[in-house]
């Protein structure tokens, strides 16, 4: 087995998933003043980035083993299965949360629901529009992200297959397919119209490079990561981000950006995966990686227990976050808007979405005991009985 898989999950992946499912909740949430915390507000890059490059870390870590230890086709079918599942709970979750809209709309008679949430399409042409959500072209407002690692899970078999044994030829195909996309404008069309919000063509790149980093690429790099240079390299790079971003919010800082610059990085595009974004999740990798390292005795902490444990349960929070933001929108809109409000159903939310971890985390606990308690019946059986 090479270096590249590695031994033992890495906690670090679960604490940052989970953070990052909670911020991407915050920034759902139409004019919150809490999504003020999260990172999107102060520099290039924001949730979805660390998002992605964990979930192809974790990929890689739970399928390179299974393909090393069990043959290609058996992996690959288990990766097919998770893309299956993801499906699933992507349809499950455009239902709730179609029927979620049109019932608010129908309350209370605001008909602007349908234009934020851009389901004016579902409730004209039901018919159509399901079919379409079906082929993962049609996506309402905050429902991107999953038909996205649907697409990359669906072409990850081959990369990994390649990247067993030729990990930077993997990376280097990635690569070269990113160019391209931004060469040729390459997108996957959408429903009514347009192109996918998140560009996989694109968002591939970011999920690839989190799979070469588990398989042994970030032991290969870790002394550059390590060293002043990549430190120092990091934090000007942050620094001069916020500097620039500062200037979106505070207008009369625009002219102290040179107009050469303004023409070279405008605009940072978040559909395909702009390079300034690329670089400034990278820079905030390399100061984690040295802030946080591996065996940190932090993770074992009760205060990141919670984000942790979203973080290894990320689907079924994912999808309660996308329904509650919603109903957090709701809230704002029909209740109050008050900072206070804000921040309490900010809170709620991230309390709930705490809970349905905890509540999948027992279930699993429960029924792996289950599977591990011999057959009724059996000669074991029957021996814990007697005893």
């Amino acid at each position: 087995m090479p270096a590249a898989v590695v031994p033992e999950r890495d906690l670090r992946l679960d604490l940052f998933r989970g953070l990052a499912l909670w911020l991407i909740f915050l920034d759902h949430i139409p004019s919150n003043v809490v999504s003020w915390i999260t990172i999107r507000n102060y520099g290039f890059s924001d949730a979805t980035e660390i998002f992605v490059f964990i979930s192809g870390y974790t990929a890689a870590f739970v399928y390179g083993r299974a393909m090393l230890d069990r043959g290609f086709a058996l992996a690959s079918a288990r990766i097919l299965k998770r893309a299956w599942q993801i499906y699933i709970a992507h349809i499950f979750l455009f239902a709730i949360y179609m029927a979620e809209i049109a019932y608010v709309t129908r309350s209370f008679d605001n008909p602007l629901y349908v234009e934020e949430m851009k389901v004016l399409d579902f409730l004209k042409q039901p018919d159509v529009t399901i079919i379409q959500a079906l082929l993962l072209k049609f996506k309402p407002v905050n429902m991107d992200v999953l038909p996205l690692y649907i697409v990359l899970l669906l072409w990850f078999p081959p990369i990994l297959w390649l990247m067993l044994r030729r990990a930077d030829l993997a990376l280097g195909v990635s690569v070269l397919v990113y160019g391209a996309m931004w060469w040729f404008r390459w997108n996957l069309p959408a429903y009514p119209s347009g192109v996918w919000y998140f560009n996989p063509l694109a968002w591939q790149l970011l999920f690839v490079l989190g799979a070469w980093c588990a398989l042994g690429g970030a032991k290969r790099v870790r002394g550059w990561i390590r060293s002043p240079v990549a430190l120092w390299a990091a934090g000007v790079y942050l620094v001069l981000a916020l500097a620039i971003v500062l200037t979106w919010y505070f207008p009369r800082l625009a002219p102290l950006i040179p107009h050469w610059l303004a023409e070279v990085i405008y605009p940072i595009d978040k559909t395909n995966l702009d390079p300034l974004r690329i670089l400034h999740f990278l820079a905030l990798a390399i100061l984690t990686v040295h802030f946080v390292p591996i065996g940190w005795p932090g993770l074992k902490s009760a205060i990141f227990r919670p984000a942790i444990l979203c973080g290894q349960h990320s689907l079924e929070v994912f999808c309660l976050g996308v329904f509650l933001s919603f109903a957090a929108h709701f809230v704002f809109t029909e209740i109050s808007n008050r900072v206070v409000v804000q921040v309490l159903v900010s809170l709620v939310g991230i309390v709930l979405m705490i809970a349905a971890a905890t509540l999948a985390a027992w279930y699993k606990r429960v029924e792996r005991r289950g599977s591990d308690s011999p057959p009724p019946g059996s000669r074991a059986g029957l021996a814990g009985g007697e005893a």
